[in-house]
């Protein structure tokens, strides 16, 4: 079996992490698009694989919650003229406010199958009674309440939005402006000055950032919804195991409590290797071969 050299497998998803799409990411490195894929594969299967183990009994006190759209293929608007594609897809992500740690991520549709789910997952790593804020989409109170059976102190942050300012052409791309905002309390007693959406909306730019498929009006967007996932698996781990976050001067594994240092890239491929030579083969030979065609 053919095997790129460790370096070489780090440098490739030191790439990815930081930003770049698959083709740069080819370019930069001098390989083949397969082998860039097979390898984001590879690596977000351990990545997603490891946050499932590790990022559990968290003793997190407040956690803010958010979801994230992007599209795979093509938009809903295409898709409905005929257009072949996976459309919409939103990650709902919840972070610890004082670590910066990502909790849980779920990747799919934004409906209230996800929705309970995403709630059940976070319940499932956080340890003792915690204080929840989201935004104002209304399957969250369902969800949460069914998962954490009222044992949690939860607001929502229910905002109100107008039309930008400017003409049709200066606000095409831009954001409905933000005309009022109030904390509703859902369940239990939360602190309201703690109530707050802010540090997750953050995490929404580092995501838009440094996952290029999720980049805005570029064609970087995922073509296959596995691939999307992978990259999602990606950079969660990256964020919350290597890269020092600016705030807390570490990571956030380290901030929270279930790492004893920061981790490189190169740690992370080692730790693949380990895994694969478990095996005797490399991680995606053991998937379904299907999910991990051409298409970026």
């Amino acid at each position: 079996m053919r095997k790129l050299p460790t370096e070489k497998r780090a440098s490739i998803l030191s790439a990815l992490v930081e930003g770049n799409s698959i083709n740069a990411t080819v370019r930069m490195c001098g390989v083949s698009k397969i082998t860039v894929l097979r390898l984001l594969a590879d690596a977000g299967q351990f990545c997603a694989d490891y946050h499932d183990v590790y990022v559990r009994g968290l003793a997190s006190k407040r956690v803010q919650a958010d979801e994230i759209w992007a599209f795979c293929g093509c938009k809903d608007k295409a898709k409905k003229a005929g257009v072949s594609g996976h459309g919409s897809v939103w990650t709902w992500v919840a972070m610890d406010a004082d670590s910066k740690l990502a909790i849980s991520y779920v990747v799919g549709a934004r409906g209230e199958e996800y929705a309970i789910a995403f709630a059940h997952d976070i319940a499932d790593r956080v340890g003792d009674r915690i204080q929840l804020s989201t935004d104002g989409l209304n399957i969250y109170a369902d969800a949460i309440d069914g998962a954490f059976h009222g044992e949690i102190d939860y607001a929502q942050i229910v905002k109100t939005f107008g039309q930008p300012g400017g003409t049709d052409d200066e606000r095409r791309y831009s954001p409905a402006e933000c005309n009022g905002c109030r904390k509703v309390v859902k369940a239990g007693e939360p602190d309201l000055d703690y109530a707050s959406t802010s540090y997750i909306e953050r995490q929404n730019l580092t995501m838009r950032m440094s996952i290029r498929r999720m980049t805005r009006l570029t064609n970087g967007y995922s073509k296959k919804i596995e691939n999307h996932q992978h990259a999602t698996s990606l950079h969660f781990f990256h964020y919350n195991f290597i890269r020092k976050h600016h705030t807390i001067k570490t990571t956030p594994a380290v901030a929270a409590g279930i790492a004893n240092a920061p981790m490189t890239v190169l740690d992370l491929v080692k730790m693949i290797e380990a895994e694969e030579a478990k095996l005797g083969g490399r991680l995606t030979d053991y998937l379904p071969a299907a999910k991990y065609g051409a298409d970026s």
